[in-house]
């Protein structure tokens, strides 16, 4: 036997399976055999591979053993010349197998050789080519100069990014993700060191090939691409403390001077870990320092302010603390209201964490008469901050769309097919209520089909002109359909559309799922019945409410009388005109500023009151395409809140005035 596949799964069955057909198509030629350790996944993996590869070597273990152990599991039963471990959340080319068996050949001290691994956006994986973590190299890597110099030789050793990604190199290691290597090589050198749960095992089994005299090879001229840590996203580990403790265990057993590198590594990787915090928590720590801040100037503003009489302001013996105390306080009754969340701008929270603190501040002057300086002052100060706050969040909201907790609906998106497998593709996606695909149109495989319609969409290109066709409909999502299209041609357009910021998705070949790097989409029906959309809540109908009352109030005042007057006199019947003289009817609870464009109800599932806009007006839908139209209107109902409705709003009257698009 040639060649033995080994993959260790947890959790992601949809890329597994997508995995195992390419894997198919590369090993047409060759003698194989595939073996899939399951490390106690709770998705229903075990069931699926047995059912729909019956083929497969399937060992299913009771408890998660980790990376290494798992693959040792395999590794004791494998029986090819050639072993190769890959990742289950990867795809391999066609000629990716055979590439390698013959550089195997042509170089006869190989021992380990790992191909060129590709993010789904096409750019390099960076981990595919390394150097072993010495005292600098780590330094570098972990405070991060090899991020800041990547062409520098002297800092950025680490990944060796000033290399050629194209080019052929001996390294000092590749990645755990995809490793190729022969079965007399683990003979010898035996498998991976149980000691790592995961990460570093690869590194480690790197220096002892090296060890045992064979040399480890980067090869470039054949490619996979990995959807990176897609189990670690389905488990509770820290992804973070696993790495950089695999990397304490590598020095420790392999370089005698461990202690100078723990000297080093230690507040590095706690400074590391301290911007990878803070990374993640950007938004809440941005809100607290400038709500604190708002909170100090806003109180020595009022001080000044009503400072009048008797009372001159704050005694100088208790500055600055007065000002910085009452700030700290509401910042931490904040936190505990829920007003700083690490993705949103809640106002709602804010006002409550202000009510409450509010309550709570004067409440205590009464227990501590040293310090009732002033409960005006305090009322004051509150009410500036009610209004202070609510207006800076609502302007990071709206204009610079920050905070913003509403589904993604705006990705414009492509379909690489031939058409034949087309409709039931494109029927899925476009039957799927729990996400929406703004499908653009459709890339021809066959360029004869260029111009052509399929359904309601257009071929816009082919493969071969898809990096043009992206740039011109700036678009953000790709979807190959996998029943059509060869996975080199795959690789192809992932590779031509480098540096383009896309989404690459590959759909299952029973068009049950999607997966990509953000997330697998399963796109089975789901009962509309048996589901319940915020617009049927009481919590969104109330916000819904008042915002169509408070609004409409504002513009009846302020602009519908204009309205009226320009529409008797200058006989201008525009879109804006017709917009505003149903304002009216908004009031009177008879229609909403946004919903759907007719009914309210589609299979007795309330969608909300008809909308004088909604997505049916911004978005680029045929008035004739009914389907999609009320997909839109269910994907609406299910998403609906106070800011979409405002985030329309604003897209409804760029329309009308700019007459454009977006």
């Amino acid at each position: 036997m040639q060649l033995s596949v080994i993959i260790v799964n947890y959790n992601v069955k949809q890329f597994l399976k997508n995995l195992i057909e390419s894997v198919l198509k590369a090993v047409e030629n060759i003698s194989y055999e595939i073996i899939v350790v399951d490390n106690a996944s709770s998705d229903g993996s075990a069931e699926e591979i047995r059912n729909s590869f019956p083929h497969v070597k399937f060992i299913a273990n009771k408890k998660n053993l980790g990376f290494g152990a798992a693959n040792n599991q395999a590794l004791e039963i494998a029986k090819g010349e050639f072993i190769v471990l890959i990742n289950p959340d990867a795809l391999v080319k066609t000629n990716t197998f055979d590439t390698l068996i013959k550089f195997f050949h042509d170089n006869p001290q190989t021992g380990m050789a790992g191909c060129k691994v590709l993010n789904p956006d096409g750019t390099l994986q960076l981990a595919c080519r390394r150097s072993f973590p010495g005292v600098w190299t780590s330094f570098t890597k972990i405070v991060g100069l090899s991020s800041l110099f990547p062409k520098s030789k002297y800092f950025a050793k680490y990944n060796l990014t000033y290399l050629d990604e194209n080019e052929i190199h001996e390294v000092d290691a590749i990645s755990g993700s995809f490793m190729f290597f022969r079965k007399e090589v683990y003979e010898k050198v035996g498998g991976f060191d149980n000691d790592y749960f995961m990460y570093g095992e690869d590194l480690d089994l790197c220096y002892r090939v090296q060890k045992a005299g064979y040399k480890v090879y980067y090869v470039p001229t054949t490619e996979i691409i990995h959807y990176k840590g897609e189990s670690t996203k389905r488990s509770s580990l820290d992804e973070t403390v696993l790495f950089y403790d695999a990397m304490k265990i590598f020095v420790r057993k392999h370089f005698s001077n461990f202690f100078l590198v723990e000297i080093i590594l230690r507040p590095a990787i706690f400074i590391r870990k301290l911007l990878a915090f803070i990374n993640v928590y950007r938004l809440p720590i941005i809100s607290v320092i400038s709500d604190f801040t708002l909170l100090v100037f806003l109180l020595m503003f009022t001080e000044k302010l009503y400072a009048h009489g008797s009372w001159r302001g704050f005694p100088e013996s208790v500055k600055p603390m007065v000002y910085i105390l009452p700030a700290v306080f509401q910042i931490i009754v904040g936190i505990f209201a829920g007003a700083y969340k690490k993705n949103s701008l809640s106002i709602l929270s804010t006002v409550i964490s202000l009510i409450a603190g509010f309550i709570l501040l004067s409440s205590m002057t009464f227990f501590m008469k040293q310090f009732a300086f002033s409960r005006v002052v305090v009322l004051l100060n509150y009410s500036f901050a009610l209004l202070s706050f609510i207006v800076w969040r609502l302007i990071i909201k709206i204009i610079f769309r920050i905070g913003l907790e509403t589904a993604e609906l705006h990705k414009s998106t492509l379909v690489v097919t031939n058409g034949e497998e087309n409709a039931q593709l494109i029927g899925k996606l476009k039957s799927n209520i729990n996400s929406y695909f703004n499908i653009k149109g459709l890339i021809a495989i066959d360029n004869n089909l260029i111009g052509n319609k399929c359904g309601n969409y257009s071929f816009l290109g082919s493969i071969e002109n898809i990096r043009k066709v992206i740039a011109h409909n700036k678009i953000q999502k790709v979807i190959f359909n996998s029943k059509e299209i060869s996975f080199d041609k795959i690789f192809t357009v992932v590779s031509d559309c480098q540096g383009l910021n896309v989404e690459f998705l590959v759909s299952g070949s029973g068009y049950d799922f999607i997966v990509g790097k953000s997330n697998i989409t399963l796109l089975d029906d789901i009962p509309l019945m048996k589901i319940e959309y915020n617009i049927s809540t009481l919590f969104h109908q109330f916000f819904k409410r008042s915002l169509d009352l408070i609004l409409s109030l504002v513009l009846l005042i302020s602009v519908y009388p204009f309205t009226v007057l320009i529409k008797k006199v200058l006989k201008i019947d525009s879109d804006l005109i017709k917009f505003v003289l149903q304002i009216p009817q908004v009031l009177a609870n008879r229609k909403s500023f946004v919903g759907p464009q007719k009914n309210s109800f589609i299979n007795n599932l309330y969608i909300g009151k008809t909308g004088l806009t909604g997505f049916w007006y911004i978005e680029n839908i045929s008035p004739n395409d009914e389907d999609e139209i009320e997909r839109l209107n269910i994907y609406y109902a299910k998403n609906q809140n106070i800011w979409l409705d405002l985030e329309i709003l604003g897209r409804t009257i760029s329309k009308m005035f700019f007459k454009q698009e977006k």
